[in-house]
C-alpha cells in the first residue's frame, strides 16, 4: 500500500522532488503522512485532491491536507483484502519491508555456563528470538547462535567455588568476591564430592564439568520458553582448537595493529573508536578473552555469513566499541549490537535484588513457571531493550484487563469467535 502511495505522487510532483512518506506516530494524522509539498513546488491542497483522482474509488478512507503535510487514511475494505492476502501467503509479510536476502547470524543469550539463566538472559533470549523470525520473514537466511564460554578464568573460578563450597581449600587464599555463590554452587558441589575432591588440584576441568551439566539446564529452560537455537558454539571445541585466535592475531599483525607493551600484545583499538587499546595477549602469556571473540567473528565470517547481529547483556557497555573493531579488522563490516538494559523483578513494591555470583537471583526458569511463558515475552518485549525495565510480578500473574497480555489475549479469543460465525464466503 506504501508502495501505492508512493507511485500516485511520482506521477503528480516534479521528478525533483523528495518523497518522504511516513507512518505517523499518532494515528489522527492518518496510516501514512508526506510532506512533499515542501519540496515539489504544490500546495498540499492539490496534492491531495490529484491523489484523490488518481486512485481507484474505495482505495481511501480519507485524504487530508493539514500544516503543509498530506495525510492518507486506507479504507477498511483494502485493509481487510491485504490481511486475507497476507494469511494465504506460505510466508509471513512484514509491514514496509523490503525483501532480504542476506545470510545473517544472531547472537543471543550466550550465558556463561556458571550457573543458571537470569531475567537479563531471558529479556536477551525473548529479543533475539523475534529479531530472528522478523528477518526471516524478510526472506534472509538466519542463524540463530549461542556462543557458549566454556574456558578460560570464568570456569576455573567455578571449579574454585565448587572446592569452597566443599571446604577442601580452607588453607588457601579465596578471593570470595569473584566466587560463585549459592544454592545451587551447593548443591552442585554436594552432588559431586567424588568428582570435585578428584579434581581439586586441576580447577579448569572441575569447572568444565559443572559448567557442562549447567549448560543443559541452560538449554531445557530455553526449549521450555520456546527460545531456539540452530548452533551452539563452544568456545574451546570451535575456536581455540580449531585456530580462530590465531588466525584472528594473525590477521591483527598483517595490518600492523599489533604492539607490545608491558609484557603484553595489545591491538590498536583506538584507530577505530574505542577509547583506549586493548590486551590481545597478557604478559604472562595468555589469550585474553577478548581475542577469543575476534576468534568468533572471523569463524562467523569464514561460514560466509555478511552480517552479525550480537545481543548483549546490561553489563556489556563498555565492550561494544571493541569488538565492533575487531569486527571489522578481520573482515565482518556489517555488524551490530544492541546491547539490552537491566531488568529488575518488583514483588510487592520492592526490588528481588539479582546476582548470579552471590547467588541471589531469580532465575529465568522460576519466572516461566510462575508467570507463564507468554505473559513473560510478552512483558519483555512490551518495553524497548534500550530502556530499563520493571517487571511487575503481581501485574503478570493478574488475570483481569490491567493485564496487557490477559487484554490481548481476551482479544484474540474474541476475534477467533467473530471469524468462526462470519459467513465463510
Amino acid at each position: 500500500m506504501r508502495e501505492k502511495i508512493i507511485t500516485y505522487l511520482k506521477t503528480i510532483v516534479p521528478k525533483s522532488a523528495v518523497i518522504n512518506l511516513t507512518v505517523p506516530e499518532n494515528d489522527k494524522f492518518g496510516h501514512y503522512s508526506t510532506n512533499v509539498a515542501f519540496t515539489s513546488g504544490l500546495s498540499a491542497e492539490e496534492i491531495a485532491r490529484k491523489v484523490r483522482n488518481k486512485a481507484p474509488a474505495g482505495f481511501f478512507k480519507k485524504i487530508e491536507a493539514a500544516g503543509g503535510f498530506v495525510n492518507f487514511w486506507i479504507s477498511d475494505g483494502v485493509l481487510q483484502k491485504e490481511i486475507g492476502e497476507i494469511l494465504k501467503r506460505k510466508k509471513p509479510a512484514v509491514a514496509g519491508a523490503k525483501a532480504g536476502k542476506g545470510k545473517i547470524q544472531i547472537e543471543f543469550v550466550s550465558a556463561n555456563p556458571t550457573g543458571p539463566l537470569t531475567l537479563a538472559n531471558g529479556r536477551g533470549g525473548f529479543l533475539g528470538d523475534v529479531l530472528s523470525n522478523v528477518l526471516e520473514a524478510m526472506g534472509n537466511e538466519v542463524e540463530r547462535e549461542y556462543y557458549v564460554n566454556d574456558t578460560g578464568n570464568q570456569i576455573v573460578t567455578l571449579g574454585k567455588s565448587m572446592t569452597v563450597a566443599l571446604g577442601l581449600n580452607l588453607g588457601q587464599p579465596a578471593d570470595e568476591k569473584n566466587l560463585y555463590k549459592g544454592e545451587y554452587v551447593k548443591k552442585w558441589a554436594g552432588s559431586h564430592k567424588p568428582l570435585v575432591k578428584k579434581y581439586e588440584k586441576n580447577l579448569l576441568k572441575l569447572g568444565q564439568f559443572a559448567a557442562k551439566d549447567f549448560l543443559k539446564d541452560i538449554k531445557s529452560a530455553l526449549k521450555k520458553s520456546d527460545i531456539s537455537f540452530d548452533r551452539w558454539t563452544s568456545e574451546e571445541r570451535d575456536i581455540r582448537k580449531k585456530s580462530f585466535t590465531d588466525k584472528a592475531l594473525k590477521t591483527f599483525m598483517a595490518k600492523k595493529l599489533v604492539y607490545k607493551k608491558d609484557g603484553a600484545t595489545w591491538l590498536k583499538t583506538t584507530a577505530f573508536g574505542d577509547d583506549k587499546d586493548r590486551v590481545l595477549v597478557t604478559s604472562d602469556g595468555f589469550p585474553t578473552y577478548f581475542l577469543a571473540d575476534a576468534g568468533h567473528y572471523l569463524e562467523t565470517k569464514s561460514r560466509g555469513f555478511g552480517k552479525k547481529i550480537n545481543i548483549l547483556g546490561p553489563d556489556h557497555f563498555g565492550y561494544v566499541r571493541r569488538i565492533q573493531a575487531a569486527a571489522q579488522i578481520v573482515g565482518l563490516k556489517n555488524s551490530e549490537i544492541i546491547v539490552t538494559q537491566a531488568v529488575r523483578l518488583m514483588e510487592g513494591g520492592k526490588e528481588v535484588k539479582m546476582s548470579k555470583r552471590k547467588g541471589e537471583f531469580v532465575m529465568f526458569q522460576d519466572l516461566m513457571s510462575e508467570v507463564g511463558v507468554d505473559a513473560a515475552r510478552f512483558f519483555f518485549l512490551m518495553v524497548s531493550p534500550d530502556t530499563h525495565m520493571d517487571f511487575d510480578l503481581a501485574l503478570a500473574k493478574e488475570r483481569s484487563v490491567k493485564n496487557p497480555v490477559y487484554y490481548v489475549q481476551y482479544a484474540y479469543v474474541r476475534a477467533i469467535n467473530i471469524i468462526k460465525r462470519a459467513p465463510t464466503t
